[in-house]
């Protein structure tokens, strides 16, 4: 007999799920490519069918940003499967900024936090670069991916490049956010040492 209850019903699937997702994830390892790769070229070409993408890196173009100062390539994996991928460009044209590009998790890996992990190995680049914006666009058909990027804290902005298939431009304050988070932790950490304090 198990030294817990399982949940009733439907909430018996939901917590199986949410069980499993938990487990899953730490199966999950982000890489930062130092050369392009056939996984890296396969999920590129993935994520172009995927949303219709007119403007596609080719290989060589890869291999340009994962060399280019500044720039970089990481790929996801799940249980040492290659599922999933970003990019990220300096933004030559706005000071202390980079662009966020190719954000992509085949769709039998999402449930697992991949694309958070992604953006998270980038954003820690980024700011390890000294970097303090990451600018992105998208188009507004797709939903779920721009609802993902404002609850990570993206927000509104002005169009910043001529891409013929983007309808949302955003940005995020990535110094900020940084601070943000660093100021949460200790927050929960002091809190943490408090409650040890009072038993």
């Amino acid at each position: 007999m198990p030294d817990f209850a399982m949940p009733e019903g439907n909430k018996s699937q939901e917590y199986h799920r949410s069980t499993l997702s938990s487990l899953r994830a730490d199966s999950v390892r982000i890489v930062r490519l130092v050369k392009s790769n056939e996984d890296a070229i396969r999920l590129l070409e993935e994520y172009y069918e995927a949303v219709s993408v007119v403007q596609r890196d080719t290989p060589e173009a890869i291999q340009r940003i994962i060399d280019t100062p500044g720039c970089g390539v990481w790929l996801a994996f799940l249980d040492e499967k290659p599922v999933g991928c970003v990019v990220l460009r300096r933004l030559d044209s706005i000071p202390l900024a980079g662009e966020c590009k190719r954000l992509y998790v085949q769709p039998g890996a999402r449930g697992f936090g991949i694309a958070d992990r992604l953006l998270d190995a980038q954003e820690e680049f980024a700011h390890g670069l000294g970097l303090r914006w990451i600018y992105l666009d998208s188009h507004d058909g797709l939903k779920a991916a721009i609802a993902l990027y404002r609850r990570r804290g993206y927000v509104d902005c002005e169009r910043y490049n001529e891409n013929p298939q983007a309808t949302v431009f955003m940005r995020k304050d990535i110094e900020t956010a940084k601070a943000d988070a660093k100021a949460i932790a200790d927050a929960q950490r002091r809190m943490t040492e408090k409650n040890k304090g009072d038993d």
